[in-house]
């Protein structure tokens, strides 16, 4: 087995970087999309927005795990640096194997979250479609 240099975890910093900045910007985009929900509620009291609402609520607490696996997967990166630093080998190894597997399940969340979204972009193509039928 290969010794684990300080590279290897070091190489992870960009892409756990870019995905905390997709996560982030989805973040935002549900908060624009909350916000516009809120008023046009408040405005409407329109019930059918529960559903959107609660969809919502679903995927802004899976955007909070995501980006706490991805954080914590990072952190545990660091950790593994400072570990070889200091020649603790065995336990780096262990660390950035943990870290590996926070950023498996932050990824895994993020499937799962797409496929939240996707339900609910499908719902409002079949009712606009269902809108051009009856036309």
């Amino acid at each position: 087995m290969e010794e684990l240099t300080l590279t290897t975890p070091a190489l992870l910093f960009s892409a756990i970087s870019l995905i905390m900045l997709a996560y982030t910007n989805r973040f935002l985009a549900y908060a624009a999309v909350i916000r516009n929900l809120h008023d046009v509620y408040l405005d409407k009291k329109d019930k059918s927005l529960i559903y959107q609402i609660e969809n919502l609520r679903q995927r802004i607490n899976l955007t909070r795990w995501m980006q706490i696996f991805g954080i914590s997967s990072l952190l545990l990166c660091v950790l593994t640096m400072f570990l070889i630093y200091i020649h603790q080998q065995i336990i780096a190894v262990w660390v950035f194997g943990i870290a590996l597997i926070l950023l498996i399940i932050s990824l895994m969340l993020l499937i799962k979250e797409i496929k939240i979204s996707s339900q609910a972009l499908m719902l409002h193509i079949s009712d606009i479609e269902n809108h051009l039928k009856k036309k």
